[in-house]
């Protein structure tokens, strides 16, 4: 397979950036939107390269996967960054910063200074920046007994080289890659992470143009043709929507969503996530279990067959079969408390659950 070069060089030093939907065009010595990719004398240095902030094991629930793999720990890992600005994100104190924010500072703790004082809330951290080589995070999955790795956190698009690198060793040492994202990459950049991707988790953050460019800097259609492009190459999708109050919680724009679903999958799991106030948006309130109920209904109305609530443990979390309606996994959390599969079949009436699940 070809080197992944995912940008063009212009005239007057110019790049044109074709990572994500952006595509940014970049003056010599100047960033591009996601603020990690730089033109250097007409070359685009990203950053953030094999520079982690986070590198933890998490149970693959968490993603939220609930058709892959399930009840199996993933090795997760983030860089800083991402290309949008959203101002709910829950890891915003990681995916808002960026190489023009941080000095990547060598100390013996290999710590990364603040030195740019508009991150306003983050002025008292110190993030540590973990120098990771691809093997380094094979040999660490491994050893401890993941079954697959997770680009996750932050906008995995955005240390997409390292992210390529990394899928590429983990498919020879048998491990799976998921994908948790924002869905904002080009079709170029697909075209290269696909025959390495088994699993992606998408956010569908909203079905209004005018809320994706007001609220995360972005557009809806690229969102929507990821999942679609992603759906038709055989990748596992889950997609989740956060509901915010005020935001994207009316009946109208619920249905647009899941009658988009619907009309890629019925059988993508939709994830419906409860709000809780962050970062821009500590004024709201945290999304009435009314809403979670409507958008739950709406979803089945529209003839999804897995529609999940994540953030609210009452109820909305167990997987039902979608022929005879049996319960066939029971959860709490993230941890599964009972299965009713013969491998990836239902063990009340033989009829297959979609997803991987071995």
């Amino acid at each position: 397979m070809k080197e992944a070069q995912l940008y063009a060089r212009l005239e007057n030093h110019q790049v044109h950036c074709q990572l994500c939907a952006h595509s940014c065009k970049i003056s010599e010595g100047k960033f591009g939107f996601c603020g990690v990719r730089q033109n250097i004398s007409g070359i685009l240095y990203a950053h953030n390269y094999a520079k982690l902030v986070a590198a933890n094991i998490d149970p693959v629930e968490k993603k939220p996967l609930y058709h892959f793999l399930p009840g199996t720990v993933t090795f997760s890992i983030a860089s800083v960054g991402c290309n949008f600005r959203c101002g709910f994100c829950q890891n915003w104190e990681i995916s808002q910063l960026s190489p023009r924010s941080l000095t990547l500072a060598r100390t013996s703790h290999n710590k990364c200074a603040l030195a740019d004082p508009i991150w306003q809330g983050a002025l008292d951290k110190r993030f540590e920046v973990l120098d990771f080589s691809a093997d380094k995070v094979i040999k660490l999955a491994k050893q401890f007994n993941c079954r697959s790795i997770a680009y996750t956190y932050t906008e995995p698009t955005i240390y997409f080289e390292f992210v390529l690198e990394t899928a590429k060793l983990a498919k020879e040492a048998g491990l799976r890659n998921i994908f948790v994202t924002n869905g904002y990459l080009s079709r170029q950049a697909a075209s290269f992470l696909v025959p390495y991707l088994d699993a992606v988790n998408i956010d569908l953050k909203f079905f209004k143009e005018s809320s994706y460019q007001k609220i995360c800097s972005a557009k809806l259609g690229p969102v929507l043709d990821s999942i679609q492009l992603l759906n038709a190459a055989g990748v596992w999708i889950e997609v989740t929507t956060l509901i915010i109050p005020g935001q994207n919680d009316t009946p109208e724009e619920l249905t647009a969503i899941a009658k988009f679903i619907a009309t890629v999958n019925k059988d993508i799991p939709w994830h419906i996530s409860r709000f809780q106030p962050n970062y821009k948006f500590k004024d709201y309130v945290p999304t009435p279990e009314c809403t979670l109920k409507l958008a739950y209904d709406l979803g089945v109305s529209h003839r999804l067959r897995y529609v999940y609530v994540g953030n609210f443990a009452s109820w909305g979390q167990d997987t039902l079969c979608g022929k005879c309606q049996k319960l066939l996994i029971k959860r709490e959390g993230f941890k599964i408390l009972e299965s009713h599969l013969e491998q990836n079949r239902c063990v009340f009436c033989q009829t297959v659950l979609p997803g991987v699940f071995r």
